[in-house]
Formats: structure tokens, C-alpha cells, sequence
């Protein structure tokens, strides 16, 4: 499933742009440049973290999918990780061994701090670790054309992974290879929640009750109240956001789940690699089961079949019937991904 079996793979994350793009890709553009402040001063506020709990990112798609191509040597993130945005993200990627890299704002929206760090860093790796052969750089930024271009004359295979719609197409003409984040395994573009009714629709009127006065001081004083009933009655009754929809693999190290959900989390584990898979093999329905477990242990290096009671993986492959089959012929093991 790798481009080859001693592939060496470098990933890196500069993660307040991947966060931003995908917020403006859920909620419309320009969408976080408006509520910034908003997100900055409270993102407990109601509204604001329906929204971004609507357009929350999946670390593990993006790792999975760097470890489609080999090894993970190293996997560095930017960001300022004392920012309530990204902080809740800090489990999540010190799961997966993603190292951290903090970014101290210097000014009032930091431009361009993690692009130079970033490029800073790949390019010192490039020359302290001859070893490696791809790089997977995920933003959107047509200042990361430049850095693309040094690694592939470097002689790297230079990934590049973005929101759609937010990447420069400088950059994807730059990359070896590029993936749209929208199209990764597991991931989907949640629906827009309905805009309150309130906002478009005039307030209905009010019947008077027999033997109410109808005096205009009455009228008059009555309807501030009535006002603010109708808004409250109208905000209980109001759907709330639609979360987003449960990742395929959650990025919890396999032998931290909990033994009842050890099956469930291995199905989801097989579901992705069998994807990635497909995606990347040209087509090939068939894969080896041999490449498909050894997607998995890149994926999560603590999954074993074993662990869930069986002798061999393709025992365990054959057990997710409705997902996968199995096909064998001698001394080859096939599987595919059911539709």
C-alpha cells in the first residue's frame, strides 16, 4: 500500500490553518475571520461552540493517510496550543505521537509564524535525516510553495493535504501528489443548521382574550414582555446543531480502549486501511492481507488480531463479514471492502 516497503515518511501540520479552513468550509467563507473575536473572548458561548463543534477536524484521518505511504518517522504540529481551539485538540494528537511545537503570538494574529517555522524545520530535517523520502505537508498556504519545491529537488516525494475550496492551486501544482481533507476516509462535510426561524419570519400576531382590556397603555406595556415570551418559547423550541458525525478510527491507542469496544474499534481500523487502500491503489479492488495489517499496525502499532481471540489476521478479516471478504488462492490472501 506504500510506494515502497522502506518508505519513510515525515508529516507536517500547520494546524491553525487547517483549522480555520475547515471552519470556513463547514460555516461559509471568511466565516472564522468574522467570529475570531467571538472564538478569542468565550468559545463556550452557546452558539459558538455548536459551530465549532460542527466543524471539528479528524486528527486520525490525516495520520492515517500520511501512513498509507510508509513509516512515520516524525510528525510535528504548529499551532499556539494555549488557544482554547486548538487545546482541545492536545490528546488527540499526543495519542497519535504527534510532537507539539508551540507558537507564541508575536503579534496580534502571529502571520506567518508557524509558515516560517514550519519550512525552517523541513528543510533542517531534509539535510539531518537523509532517510527520508516523503514528505506530507498539510496546509493551504501558497507560502508553502516554495518549501515543496526545495524538498522534491531535494529528492523527496512532497505530499501536499488541504481543505478545498482554501488551498492555493500554486501549492497542489507544486506537491508530487495532493488530497483534498474532504475526501479522506472518515471524514464528511457536516450540513449547515437551520437558521433560526426568528431571524426571517415576522412574529405572529396575538389574539386578545375575551374581557381583556384594550386600552393603548395596556397594548403598549404589554408588549415588551410579550416580545421577549415569544423569543424564549421560539429558543426552546429551536433544534439544536447536528453534531458532527463519529470518525472511523478515533485515535485512541488500541490498547486504551476499553475490552467491549475493542471489536467495534478494529472494525473501524479496518474499514479506513481497506479505504486508503482502494484510494490509492489505482482502482485495485484486491488487496493483500499482509498490506492491509501492516496499514493497520502504521495506523495504530498497538492493534492486534490476537488480542481479539483469533489465530491469524485473515481470520479476523473473515470474521467482518459484512464489511470485508475474503478472497484466497493457494498461498494468496485477498481481501476487498464491500460496497
Amino acid at each position: 500500500m506504500a510506494d515502497s516497503p522502506d518508505a519513510r515518511v515525515a508529516v507536517y501540520l500547520d494546524f491553525d490553518n487547517i483549522v480555520m479552513s475547515w471552519y470556513d468550509r463547514v460555516h461559509g467563507r471568511n466565516s472564522y475571520s468574522r467570529d475570531r473575536q467571538r472564538i478569542a473572548e468565550d468559545p463556550t458561548d452557546p452558539e459558538i461552540a455548536a459551530k465549532l463543534s460542527l466543524a471539528t477536524i479528524d486528527v486520525g484521518a490525516i495520520i492515517d493517510y500520511a501512513a498509507s505511504f510508509g513509516t512515520l518517522v516524525l510528525t510535528r504540529a504548529y499551532a499556539d496550543w494555549s488557544s482554547p481551539v486548538n487545546a482541545i485538540y492536545r490528546s488527540q494528537l499526543v495519542g497519535r505521537a504527534v510532537d507539539l511545537v508551540q507558537l507564541f503570538p508575536a503579534a496580534a494574529y502571529a502571520k506567518n509564524g508557524a509558515d516560517i517555522r514550519l519550512a525552517v524545520d523541513t528543510v533542517e530535517d531534509m539535510f539531518r535525516l537523509p532517510d527520508l523520502t516523503h514528505v506530507v505537508i498539510v496546509a493551504g498556504d501558497s507560502d508553502y510553495v516554495p518549501l515543496a519545491q526545495r524538498c522534491k529537488r531535494l529528492g523527496r516525494y512532497v505530499i501536499g493535504l488541504g481543505v478545498a475550496g482554501s488551498t492555493a492551486k500554486s501549492l497542489a501544482a507544486a506537491c508530487d501528489e495532493f488530497e483534498a481533507y474532504d475526501t479522506l476516509p472518515g471524514v464528511t462535510l457536516p450540513a449547515k443548521p437551520k437558521q433560526n426561524a426568528a431571524k426571517s419570519e415576522p412574529a405572529p400576531a396575538d389574539d386578545a382574550p375575551a374581557g381583556e382590556t384594550s386600552s393603548a397603555e395596556a397594548t403598549a406595556g404589554d408588549a415588551p414582555s410579550k416580545q421577549r415570551s415569544r423569543r424564549a418559547s421560539r429558543a426552546k423550541q429551536a433544534p439544536p446543531a447536528e453534531p458532527p458525525a463519529e470518525p472511523l478510527f478515533s485515535g485512541v491507542p488500541f490498547d486504551e480502549i476499553p475490552p467491549e469496544d475493542l471489536h467495534a474499534a478494529a472494525s473501524r481500523l479496518l474499514e479506513r486501511a481497506l479505504r486508503l487502500g482502494r484510494d490509492k491503489g489505482d482502482d485495485a479492488e484486491w488487496l493483500h492481507t499482509s498490506a492491509v495489517k501492516q496499514h493497520m499496525r502504521r495506523m495504530d502499532p498497538s492493534f492486534s488480531e490476537k488480542t481479539l481471540g483469533f489465530r491469524s489476521f485473515t481470520d479476523f478479516v473473515k470474521s467482518r463479514e459484512t464489511l470485508a471478504e475474503v478472497q484466497e488462492s493457494g498461498h494468496e490472501r485477498l481481501v476487498r471492502l464491500k460496497d
